[in-house]
């Protein structure tokens, strides 16, 4: 069993100093499509918080109380891949039923977070790591708050750039790169943390 103290560390160390997208490169297309405004870019960080932490939770149980007992690991992927479906499923019916704005804005990446590599990266690393459900939970929130940091500060970076003399050659994807980039910099120096 993990301390209080453990668990903070790993947050801090899932969140900051090894961010999912800024320094693992997970997550790369929700990160640059939905960054336009803070809003659909909170709404889709949201969504991924929810969809990792609880995908955290359930492919852990399954792991350690269906797959190991049954020596079947090796359907890990595959199970993984199923568990984020049916809870993407779920998100993306109750976003419909709630905040349709928000499910409007985020259209096409949506769906995506299914096939979004740092939902099935985490939980991947969870059983590398071989962490506890509760670790695997703790660190599956953590990495989708950091997801979720990275992603609003582009968006209010993007948001601040509209308004901003770009050259022709930068406008579009290249600033936008450039500036995610250049964030990746900057979290790197989170490193001195931990």
């Amino acid at each position: 069993m993990q301390t209080v103290k453990e668990l903070l560390i790993l947050m801090v160390g899932s969140s900051l100093v090894s961010n999912v997208v800024l320094s693992q490169f997970l997550g790369l297309c929700p990160f640059l499509g939905v960054s336009k405004k803070i809003k659909t870019a909170s709404g889709m960080g949201g969504a991924v918080i929810f969809v990792i932490t609880l995908a955290s939770a359930v492919a852990g149980l399954i792991y350690q109380f269906i797959l190991v007992p049954l020596n079947i690991t090796y359907l890990q992927t595959i199970v993984f891949i199923l568990v984020i479906a049916a809870l993407v499923q779920f998100v993306e019916m109750f976003l419909k039923k709630a905040m349709p704005a928000l499910y409007e804005a985020l259209g096409v990446y949506l769906p995506l977070i299914t096939t979004n590599c740092a939902v099935l990266g985490v939980a991947l690393s969870n059983v590398q790591k071989e962490y506890s459900v509760l670790t695997g939970i703790v660190n599956g929130f953590a990495t989708a708050v950091g997801f979720t940091i990275a992603i609003v500060i582009l968006a209010g970076i993007r948001e601040k750039m509209e308004y901003n003399d770009v050259p022709d050659s930068f406008k579009g994807m290249p600033i936008v790169l450039l500036t995610a980039g250049l964030m990746a910099i900057a979290f790197c120096g989170f490193q001195g943390l931990l």
